[in-house]
């Protein structure tokens, strides 16, 4: 995913850390089982700390969205082998820009898309309120011992941290 310089050290923090995955899950409400999640490939984590995606519009109504978007959505990014996971919450909206589809369009989208021209690709734009970012050790033995440490001391020793951060402006 193509990342920005972020107006603030806990967002750019973020963006290194997501950065280098390639799938994420997109966590959205769903009119008849309350949520739905899907995986979706993030293109870009702009200047403002917006994520942006391609969907297809066909597949809008079946995921419990309109080109409105939703007020509330989550994507979540997690790495294991880092011991790195991360949760952006905000709003979604479809945008159908012109100039917008052909600054994000890459090779991933011809399986799904003939190009940036496609009628049925839209754009998604994760407005983010709010992210989470957890961090563990990142060696198996340090995680071994960390755990075995915690289950005899009844408490978290050593598993890493967490942090809330509000995006750039907020």
């Amino acid at each position: 995913m193509k990342t920005h310089p972020q107006a603030n050290p806990e967002w750019q923090t973020l963006a290194e850390r997501i950065a280098p995955q390639r799938v994420a899950m997109l966590t959205l409400p769903n009119p008849h089982s309350g949520l739905q999640a899907r995986p979706m490939t993030p293109l870009e984590l702009d200047a403002q700390g917006c994520v942006w995606m391609m969907v297809s519009r066909r597949s809008l109504e079946k995921i419990g969205l309109t080109e409105l978007g939703v007020p509330l959505a989550n994507l979540a990014f997690s790495h294991e082998g880092d011991s790195t996971y991360v949760s952006i919450t905000g709003s979604l909206r479809g945008v159908d820009s012109t100039a917008r589809k052909l600054e994000l369009w890459s090779l991933a989208g011809r399986p799904w898309f003939d190009g940036p021209d496609d009628p049925d690709l839209l754009l998604l734009q994760l407005q983010p309120e709010q992210a989470e970012m957890w961090e563990g050790p990142h060696s198996t033995v340090v995680k071994a011992l960390a755990m075995a440490a915690s289950v005899t001391a009844g408490r978290p020793i050593g598993l890493g941290g967490h942090e809330v951060i509000k995006p750039p402006g907020a």
